[in-house]
């Protein structure tokens, strides 16, 4: 298989990049502060933007921005809920994670809580449409198949996530990935990018 890509490709998918995060930043400005404010009523103690260290391209590690839905301590509670995991392979999803807060269960439907990922769109460390960037603990986990994942720069929205999300287990989001690489062409980055855009307003696939 070829993971290969044209120097073209990567420069035009570049300022793809940086225009759309860009126009999306200014654009989305006041639902940024609408979320804002709902998260610190319901948890004024809280921080309102969350961040997390992930894997990107060649496994450099970076500091990936979500708006927080979950509770504070969330990561302690982790382990407390692995028996209940309903996807396999390296990765953690839960229908009703008690985790969750009552903002977060709807940003997290609609997706809101990704957008702070635009800041890594322009930082570099992600594009818009490239695989799911993975936790240090799930690659620690990752065969050599599963490694090829992180060919690329991760994105904000990809194959896997206009094509069932979380109704997907481990194994088909890897395959999705690596089909989005072998076969990613700016024609390909557009549609997922207008599939994501419908979904964006009522995903039944997120949790």
């Amino acid at each position: 298989m070829n993971y290969q890509a044209s120097k073209s490709y990567l420069i035009f998918k570049r300022i793809i990049d940086i225009l759309g995060a860009t126009f999306g930043l200014l654009l989305l400005t006041p639902i940024f502060i609408v979320v804002a404010l709902l998260i610190k009523i319901e948890n004024p103690k809280g921080p309102v933007v969350f961040s997390q260290i992930r894997v990107g391209e060649k496994k450099k590690e970076f500091k990936m921005y979500k708006f927080r839905s979950m509770v504070v301590d969330a990561e302690e509670k982790l382990q407390e809920l692995l028996r209940y995991n309903q996807v396999t392979g390296a990765m953690f999803k839960m229908e009703n994670d008690p985790r969750i807060t009552t903002v977060g269960k709807f940003i997290r439907k609609t997706s809101i809580d990704e957008l702070p990922q635009l800041i890594n769109v322009l930082k570099g460390d992600m594009s818009l449409v490239g695989p799911r960037p993975p936790l240090v603990r799930e690659v620690t986990e990752y065969n050599t198949n599963d490694l090829k994942r992180l060919l690329v720069k991760p994105g904000c929205t990809g194959l896997w996530q206009v094509s069932g999300r979380s109704k997907l287990g481990f194994k088909e989001m890897v395959d999705l990935d690596l089909a989005y690489i072998e076969n990613r062409s700016i024609r390909l980055d557009i549609l997922i990018i207008i599939k994501t855009l419908k979904l964006l307003l009522g995903s039944k696939d997120a949790y």
